[in-house]
């Protein structure tokens, strides 16, 4: 492809907003993801004279990680929009705290899965089964929004620029503003609500 194809390519509203628009499928379908898993734990729970089979988790650790992670997205919003405003330094300090929160979140969840396994494996039953399932593969969406925010640290530019990836930082954003909001979800339905109906 010559160079001149090659910058008009570049140039095409489209090429812009590309990145946006795959990460937002990559969400959509990940979303899904939660969707059927949180199916499947109410779908094996109808019937059951208790659900969850065992002690309700714990609401203690989980909060702490909600506050973390919901504090780790308003940090990364502060950091984008400070961004536009063309205040790098600024951007990638909020970048560096939110990736901190996010480790900050992995070790509270090392935390309540050390403390959970002495009543629960998930090897237990359905319920144990349902519930690391989800709360691990929220964990790993957890890391890959980690790495996410991490490559996005080390470029040069956050954003926009002018070859791919075009917004970086925004895009990168999206991912980890869903991770949150699939934590509250998480939150709401495999510990909060246990602990209502067993209150």
């Amino acid at each position: 492809m010559s160079a001149t194809a090659d910058t008009l390519i570049q140039t095409l509203p489209w090429d812009n907003r590309r990145g946006t628009v795959s990460m937002v499928l990559f969400i959509v379908t990940e979303a899904m993801l939660f969707v059927a898993l949180f199916f499947a734990y109410f779908y094996l729970g109808r019937g059951q004279p208790h659900w969850p089979m065992d002690a309700p988790p714990k609401l203690t650790l989980a909060l702490a990680m909600l506050v973390v992670l919901v504090t780790s997205s308003v940090v990364l919003q502060w950091g984008e929009n400070v961004s536009r405003r063309g205040r790098e330094r600024a951007a990638r300090a909020a970048l560096g705290i939110t990736i901190l929160l996010g480790l900050v979140f992995v070790g509270l969840q090392v935390l309540e899965y050390r403390e959970h396994l002495r009543t629960l494996l998930p090897t237990t039953d359905a319920y144990g089964s349902m519930f690391y399932t989800i709360t691990s593969i929220h964990g790993v969406h957890v890391m890959l929004g980690l790495l996410m925010l991490a490559y996005v640290l080390v470029l040069p530019k956050l954003e926009p620029t002018g070859k791919p990836p075009h917004r970086p930082l925004h895009n990168a954003s999206l991912y980890w503003h869903f991770v949150d909001g699939a934590w509250v979800f998480i939150v709401v339905l495999l510990y909060v609500l246990p602990n209502i109906q067993r209150s």
